[in-house]
């Protein structure tokens, strides 16, 4: 079985479906983002978490929502697709929870939900989030089944090698096309020269590019970043008044929860403390600040989380990456 594969009874499921929709109405939003979590892993070899998961989207929390949709990508289960087209079609929806509905279908990856993510793509007045995860779905669908068709199929037939990140991500990195070289160019993944960090750093930061080319750029360098510090600060460099997308932005926050480098800090911490910033980036910055769990993280994520005046789902991001602060310290997880 493959390591991130988990297995639960009958009893333990129901329990676990009771704590992440709060049945009891007792529920911390801590407790069920660990019951989410522990379903992805469930899910992976149990069709009934999808329902489960489907159930959780009457939730008064955007915040939880939009997690709900992304565990369902990232299952990568053609059931879920019904629950995911529902959420983006309804507008009643905050935009961060409708984005990720979208970025989850595009993770799914399947021909028929192209005519989908193209109505919300033109849709008139549609919340520019929303447009440009349509726009990044399309391509990423679009490439799993045509330039990437053989690399892709080859991951997911490799899918019990370990893998620093494990993620679907909306992009693949640079460089990943099929082709005779395709395993060795992974394998070349971790190794690049300053000058080609640079390169990828200016790909990164150009808003005149494709936002599809920017976010393989991104996965390029967050994939050198474990053993290239200056990738770190090119991922960083994306964070400036001048970048226009503020779901580009967001990407960036997220997949610094994933490297979990202290150098990142200084940059989450100043996106958390910008309230001009989309409250999207900001939610983002905070949990990751609380997967890096560095001794100056805490304070900023306790002052954020008790400012009564922060946007919701900036507090309750602060409450959920507190919590992972601890797990993380108190586990003696950090490094």
């Amino acid at each position: 079985m493959s390591q991130d594969l988990l297995e639960v009874t009958p009893e333990k499921l129901t329990e676990l479906e009771n704590t992440l929709l709060n049945t009891s109405g007792k529920v911390s939003l801590a407790q069920r983002f660990r019951a989410l979590f522990t379903l992805k892993a469930v899910g992976k070899s149990n069709e009934a978490v999808v329902d489960i998961i489907g159930k959780g989207f009457n939730d008064p929390s955007a915040l939880l929502k939009h997690e709900l949709a992304y565990v369902l990508g990232q299952l990568r289960k053609t059931s879920a697709l019904p629950v995911l087209t529902s959420v983006l079609r309804d507008l009643s929806q905050d935009p961060m929870v409708r984005h990720e509905a979208a970025e989850a279908i595009g993770a799914i990856s399947q021909l028929e939900s192209i005519p989908i993510l193209e109505e919300y793509l033109n849709r008139e007045g549609e919340d520019r989030s929303v447009k440009e995860t349509c726009e990044i779905a399309l391509d990423k669908i679009r490439w799993d089944w045509g330039a990437g068709k053989k690399a892709r199929a080859d991951r997911d037939n490799d899918s019990d090698e370990p893998r620093e990140f494990t993620s679907e991500d909306p992009a693949p990195p640079m460089g990943s096309e099929d082709g005779p070289d395709a395993k060795q160019t992974a394998t070349k993944a971790k190794v690049a020269s300053e000058e080609e960090i640079e390169v990828l750093r200016k790909t990164l930061v150009d808003p005149s590019l494709p936002l599809f080319t920017r976010y393989r750029a991104m996965f390029s360098l967050r994939n050198l970043s474990t053993t290239h510090p200056s990738a770190v600060y090119a991922l960083a460099s994306a964070f400036t008044t001048e970048e226009p997308s503020a779901l580009f932005k967001h990407e960036v926050a997220f997949i610094f929860g994933q490297i979990l480098s202290p150098l990142s800090v200084p940059a989450l911490i100043k996106v958390l403390e910008d309230e001009s910033e989309n409250e999207m980036v900001r939610h983002e910055a905070a949990e990751a600040l609380g997967g890096i769990a560095t001794d100056d993280c805490l304070p900023v994520l306790k002052k954020w989380m008790k400012k009564e005046d922060a946007p919701t789902v900036v507090r309750e991001s602060c409450i959920v990456a507190i919590d992972m602060w601890e797990v993380r310290v108190f586990c003696c997880l950090v490094p």
